[in-house]
C-alpha cells in the first residue's frame, strides 16, 4: 500500500486541479467527457481560472511518488458570476475530484473533511456544491452533513453549516 499525504494546494498546483476537475466533471464513467469538453465549458473553467486567488483554499492527496491521487478546493464567487453551486456572496463553493482508482478508498472524504476545517478557520460559516443527482458523492456529502438545498435542472445544490 503507497503511502498518502495530505497537503495544501499552492499557486503551483493549477494542473493538478485542473485534473481534479477533469475528474469530478466524469464521474460517471458511461458518460465520460473528453478532457477538451469539460475545460471549453466556462462554467467549469471558473473553477480553476487563476489559481490562487484571495479566498482560495484546497488540498491536494499524493502518494510516495508524489503522485496526486485528487484534490479539493473551495473558491468565492459574486452573485452576478456565480458558480455551479452558488447559494450565496461568501458562501465558498467546494470542488472534489479524485481519480477512478482511488474512488471509494478513503481518499475524498479525507480531502472533503480537510477542506471543512479550513473553511471554518477562514471563518466561513457555510459551505456549498453541486453534485449530479446518481454521483456516488452524493452518498460522501450527506454523511458528511451536507443537506439538499435546491435543484437545479440534474443537479442538486448541498449545503453544509460549518460552525
Amino acid at each position: 500500500m503507497r503511502t498518502v499525504v495530505i497537503r495544501a494546494a499552492g499557486p503551483g498546483d493549477g494542473r493538478a486541479l485542473t485534473d481534479a476537475l477533469v475528474e469530478a466533471a466524469n464521474w460517471d464513467s458511461e458518460r465520460s467527457r473528453p478532457r477538451v469538453t469539460v475545460l471549453a465549458d466556462p462554467m467549469r473553467r471558473r473553477y480553476i481560472a487563476a489559481w490562487r486567488r484571495p479566498g482560495d483554499a484546497g488540498f491536494l492527496a499524493e502518494d510516495d511518488t508524489g503522485d496526486v491521487l485528487g484534490a479539493a478546493w473551495y473558491r468565492l464567487f459574486s452573485g452576478d458570476r456565480p458558480g455551479l453551486g452558488f447559494v450565496a456572496t461568501g458562501v465558498p463553493e467546494l470542488i472534489l475530484g479524485v481519480k477512478p482508482i482511488w474512488r471509494a478508498q478513503g481518499i475524498g472524504r479525507i480531502l472533503l473533511r480537510e477542506l471543512l476545517v479550513q473553511a471554518a478557520a477562514d471563518g466561513h460559516a457555510r459551505i456549498s456544491l453541486s453534485v449530479e443527482r446518481g454521483n456516488f458523492a452524493h452518498r460522501l456529502y450527506t454523511s458528511e452533513h451536507f443537506a439538499v438545498v435546491e435543484s437545479r435542472g440534474s443537479a442538486d445544490i448541498m449545503v453544509r453549516t460549518l460552525h
